[in-house]
């Protein structure tokens, strides 16, 4: 029951004799990435106001982008968001419609971070970016203009496993405190055993192939794999954790382990909503052009964000 959108998309795709990306470099396949998504992506709406910031990080200045939906000085509730891409490929470009489409349907500022990726800079990296610039933000709120008791983590794929981790950390480590997680389709399990891993492994543009290219650019030490950091799924208590919202594609390879992880967390005693849109595909979020269920799925995602953050 794959969606005919999508359908139609991934012939596309295979018609034109498209390079999967686990057969590019590294810096081909971020430049690919960057150039497709003119195709795939709507048009950019325009916020109010869109700053470039840095935040100081463990291996040098971190770029930022904020989007904020409206103008005024009245402090708004933030999304700190980690973009997909494997931990190895996206910028803050690659999301830079996404993060405009959910600052104005949310009524949130946006903060985008563009967190060091493999193969130059490997796991835990783009982890420590991530936590790094997260408490930027919130010490910055005043000043950028962000309320600072309703702040939310969330992004999609490797920024959904970002995104999770920091909540993770953020409890243990005394902040900052966190209202909300929006994760979509995200990676929570390195070792990538899943029935889906399986199922959905080859057809749907996600493959395992290229799975194993993103994961081996970012992991060096096999043992890593175990580490909570890379996959929260295997956290042994993840109890007190802020709500949750997770979005899972029916076609991905990765959606076991994003329902998993939303399993997890409504047995650990924390409110957690597990969405699946049963006839998409990994990425589909940012594909509004060429699908339509894409923009449901935005706002969707932006109206859980208000609703949790409403003050």
């Amino acid at each position: 029951m794959l969606h005919p959108q999508a359908r139609t998309l991934l012939d596309f795709i295979e018609q034109r004799g498209v390079p999967p990306t686990h057969t590019l470099t590294p810096d081909d396949a971020r430049r690919f990435y960057r150039e497709r998504r003119f195709f795939t992506q709507p048009d950019a709406p325009p916020v109010a106001i869109v700053r470039e910031l840095q935040a100081p990080g463990p291996g040098g200045a971190i770029p930022l982008r904020l989007y904020r939906p409206q103008a005024g000085d009245a402090p708004l509730p933030a999304l700190v968001y980690f973009h997909g891409g494997g931990w190895t490929i996206g910028d803050l470009d690659t999301h830079d419609t996404l993060c405009r489409q959910l600052a104005n349907a949310s009524g949130c500022i946006v903060v985008a971070v563009d967190y060091r990726m493999g193969p130059e800079h490997r796991f835990p990296a783009a982890v420590d970016d991530s936590l790094a610039a997260l408490h930027w933000v919130h010490a910055q709120a005043p000043a950028l203009g962000i309320d600072a008791s309703r702040i939310a983590v969330g992004g999609d794929s490797a920024g959904g496993n970002l995104a999770a981790v920091a909540a993770i950390h953020a409890r243990d480590h005394g902040g900052p405190p966190l209202a909300f997680q929006l994760l979509i389709y995200p990676a929570t399990d390195m070792r990538c055993g899943m029935p889906s891993h399986q199922t959905n492994g080859q057809g749907y543009l996600l493959t395992s192939e290229t799975i194993r290219y993103f994961h081996d650019h970012y992991i060096d030490d096999p043992a890593d794999d175990h580490d909570w950091r890379a996959s929260p799924l295997l956290h042994e208590d993840l109890s007190r954790l802020p709500p949750a919202f997770l979005l899972t594609a029916g076609y991905d390879p990765l959606r076991d382990e994003g329902l998993a992880y939303a399993q997890r967390l409504s047995e650990a005693g924390n409110r957690a909503t597990s969405i699946c849109f049963e006839r998409q595909i990994h990425g589909f979020i940012t594909m509004g052009r060429v699908i339509d269920e894409a923009n449901a799925a935005v706002d969707l995602c932006a109206a859980q964000l208000r609703s949790a953050l409403s003050a």
